[in-house]
């Protein structure tokens, strides 16, 4: 997957943002066609301390909103599911993507 806001960002500068509260987050869409439903995860964001996820996480919700529901009986699951997390703020894999960048070294 590909990680999207550490460009530019050096080591260091990683480290002291995941010290003040920076995390790396997915966010779930839904999409629905009849009896065919699709929950998909996003490409893996870097949220600052300082940022929100709500700028990053609208797209998914909008398209699961208007998309998510239409497939029976998986689509009102799915996108209920995939917009609790994103108005939770996504799904934190800090740690995951933190073992999996120190094991690539």
């Amino acid at each position: 997957m590909k990680i999207i806001g550490i460009e530019g960002l050096t080591v260091n500068e990683l480290n002291m943002e995941l010290q003040t509260g920076g995390k790396f987050v997915i966010f779930q869409y839904c999409i629905s066609i009849v009896i065919l439903t699709f929950k998909r995860s996003s490409n893996i964001y870097f949220i600052k301390g300082s940022e929100s996820t709500v700028s990053k996480s609208i797209g998914y919700t909008i398209l699961t909103l208007f998309l998510g529901w239409w497939g029976i009986p998986w689509g009102p699951i799915y996108t209920i599911s995939s917009l609790l997390t994103n108005f939770g703020g996504g799904k934190d894999v800090t740690a995951e993507v933190i073992a999996s960048l120190s094991q690539s070294r």
